[in-house]
């Protein structure tokens, strides 16, 4: 029987439901959804001919010039990729930027081919909408915000929570100066739209409280969403005030072990470890003005020492001589300060188990 073209854009994300992104390749890499596979029914090259052909001749002329374009073995070749997810994710929609002209096409020649699939109405544009108004609308729910020193295990505990909403996750960066990742940061759109796809997930287990870590405007290139932004700085607070040495160890772990493992995992042993010790490096050179000339020297001359050392050894004991000081020196004064500014905001201070069980008491 043949599934209805749907708009209940909540079930799609909730449930992570496999999307046909029918767009142009160039128009999924600047946004898309984690749930959808890009099979277009145009290249880039085509569309640009096709959209210069609408501007200059009209609709009938384009519609014309898309089906000269997309023929005979290219045809055939598009339907049969097609057809395998359609055959593959039987549940699954497709959508085009709209829901108009390439979600149609695309429905009738799977007609033709003997597959009935549903489309997205409106398309990529609706569901994109309904993200950005999820944000917004989340943003006016009641939420309390995690703050602690780095290290603390700030994402990890909000992770644990049933009402966490993970903005680091969302934007596959850690916030800090060493907090990329192995692979590229997401766009904006990208950003947004997974941060967006937690939210509806805990609305759809009733979640009305939610819960984020401290965060600047910017978490790397990523620019928290407006209304997020505005109203975080009211939120309440608790603070995890963890030892010195449990923060450091946490630190060491995620990134000194974990990224040491990720970047030769995908780079290769030889290549990883040269790409291991440049992060490490560049981390170190964003933040060389706020920590001095000297000082910059010094800790960036010990950290690639410590790199040499594990790489010769296996031995992690050097990373202590440049994160130690720069925990002591640098990152503790500041958020410090930063946290001083929020004093008025407050309301509980523990360990890293105190903060999360007073949290999911509330």
């Amino acid at each position: 029987m043949l599934r209805a073209n749907s708009n209940d854009y909540r079930h799609l994300f909730a449930n992570d439901v496999p999307m046909i992104d029918t767009r142009a390749p160039i128009e999924f890499t600047q946004g898309a959804f984690p749930n959808s596979v890009n099979l277009p029914l145009m290249t880039d090259d085509e569309r640009a001919a096709v959209g210069t052909c609408y501007k200059q001749q009209g609709p009938e002329a384009a519609v014309k010039l898309g089906h000269k374009l997309v023929n005979g073995n290219i045809k055939a070749e598009r339907v049969a990729l097609w057809k395998t997810f359609c055959e593959a994710n039987p549940e699954g929609y497709l959508y085009c930027f709209r829901g108009g002209m390439r979600s149609q096409i695309t429905q009738q020649w799977l007609k033709e081919a003997g597959i009935d699939y549903p489309f997205v109405i409106g398309g990529y544009k609706a569901l994109r909408r309904f993200l950005i108004d999820t944000i917004d609308d989340v943003a006016t729910q009641p939420m309390t915000i995690v703050g602690g020193n780095t290290g603390s295990g700030k994402t990890i505990l909000i992770n644990e929570l049933k009402n966490g909403i993970d903005l680091e996750g969302a934007a596959h960066h850690r916030g800090s100066s060493f907090g990329r990742f192995v692979t590229q940061q997401r766009t904006q759109i990208n950003f947004e739209n997974e941060l967006a796809i937690q939210m509806v997930k805990k609305q759809d287990q009733n979640i009305r409280h939610f819960v984020y870590e401290d965060e600047s405007n910017h978490i790397g290139s990523a620019k928290l969403p407006l209304s997020l932004s505005r109203t975080m700085p009211g939120a309440d607070i608790a603070v995890i005030d963890d030892p010195f040495e449990i923060r450091l160890a946490r630190l060491i772990d995620e990134y000194v072990v974990n990224m040491q493992r990720d970047f030769v995992a995908h780079y290769g042993e030889e290549l990883g470890w040269i790409n291991f010790a440049e992060y490490l490096k560049k981390g170190m050179f964003n933040i060389r003005k706020r920590l001095g000339m000297q000082r910059y020297q010094s800790l960036a001359d010990a950290q690639q020492y410590a790199v040499k050392v594990m790489q010769d050894s296996g031995s992690l004991d050097h990373h202590r001589d440049w994160l130690v000081p720069l925990l002591e020196q640098y990152y503790d004064p500041m958020y410090t300060y930063q946290l001083s500014k929020k004093a008025e905001r407050i309301i509980f201070r523990g360990n890293y188990q105190q903060v999360k069980e007073w949290l999911e008491s509330r």
